[in-house]
């Protein structure tokens, strides 16, 4: 049996990040819908000005999602504010990454 959903419409706007062009949805798609954020899937060019977006959901894990979106969000902000204040930047160094390593050469992760 099918589920009946109410037509939604959500405006996009045309995204680029670095060599990437997009299309970004509104904050609220993510609200309404948060079981489809972090579902991928195929854009179908049916004319000039139509899209079919077709997602694949069958994949998606509740738990991975809600992780998915916590660090999208995170990553995000520090971006925001790395553009905002770029003064505040510390280049990471070999000698960060040698005292990382050395801080978990003995931690087992299951």
């Amino acid at each position: 049996m099918y589920k009946q959903l109410m037509a939604a419409q959500y405006r996009i706007t045309h995204a680029k990040v670095g060599n990437q062009d997009g299309f970004r949805l509104p904050r609220a798609f993510s609200k309404d819908y948060p079981q489809l954020a972090n579902a991928s899937g195929y854009i179908e060019v049916l004319s000039d000005n139509t899209l079919l977006v077709r997602l694949d959901t069958d994949n998606l894990d509740e738990a991975d999602e809600t992780e998915e979106i916590m660090m999208s969000l995170f990553l995000d902000f520090l971006m925001k504010e790395a553009i905002k204040n770029p003064d505040t930047l510390i280049r990471y160094t070999e000698e960060m990454s040698n005292e990382i390593d050395d801080l978990l050469k003995d931690v087992i992760i299951d």
